[in-house]
């Protein structure tokens, strides 16, 4: 008969437990009213285009800016640092336009449907290169690939053409710091900076 090995004094639940993954990452977030208006262009769209995956949840709506990375143990340490180095930062508030909508090419089977911006976003790419020089002057390796600002709605494996929408406008008052917990569907702001006026 065969028996569990658990070491003494070790509770046998405890014995093995899934590590938890963070991903943090900075982003931008829509208001709670600008945030309902694009769950209900996403689900418009979702009809229009015969799309099958359901819209991310309104408080996963977001704007990202720069990504620091997964973490499973050492994810506090990693929060904490980015938020020393974000408390730096000190930029004016700033209107955001999208005004397109499209997927993402892919290599994987679901295609990321996303708002894109045009010359509107320029004090968005702004505060993304401000940030992620600072972070660079930190230590912080940036990805090499170019900025496309975008906020995705869904995940589908039909993709979608962009095209033009009526455009989903806020103003952008402050920037956060986001743990993703990941494969848990769980967003959690840890930290969050004013865009002064």
């Amino acid at each position: 008969m065969s028996e569990k090995l658990v070491l003494p004094g070790l509770d046998a639940r405890l014995a093995w437990r899934p590590v938890e993954r963070h991903h943090l990452f900075f982003a931008i977030m829509p208001d709670p009213d600008t945030a309902a208006r694009i769950e209900r262009l996403a689900k418009r769209l979702r009809v229009e285009h015969g799309l099958k995956a359901k819209p991310l949840p309104t408080a996963h709506f977001h704007v990202t800016l720069h990504s620091i990375g997964i973490y499973d143990t050492s994810f506090e340490r990693a929060a904490s640092w980015a938020q020393a180095t974000a408390s730096t930062i000190s930029m004016p508030a700033f209107d955001l336009v999208f005004d397109h909508a499209g997927s993402f090419k892919r290599r994987t089977r679901d295609q990321p449907l996303v708002l894109l911006g045009s010359d509107s976003v320029a004090a968005l790419k702004e505060l993304h290169r401000v940030l992620g020089t600072t972070l660079a002057k930190a230590g912080f390796t940036p990805k090499p690939s170019g900025f496309v600002p975008h906020l995705t709605l869904l995940y589908d494996k039909q993709a979608v053409a962009e095209r033009t929408i009526e455009p989903v406008r806020w103003t952008a008052r402050e920037f956060v710091l986001v743990d993703s917990r990941v494969g848990k569907t769980q967003h959690v702001q840890l930290a969050r900076w004013p865009l002064m006026a």
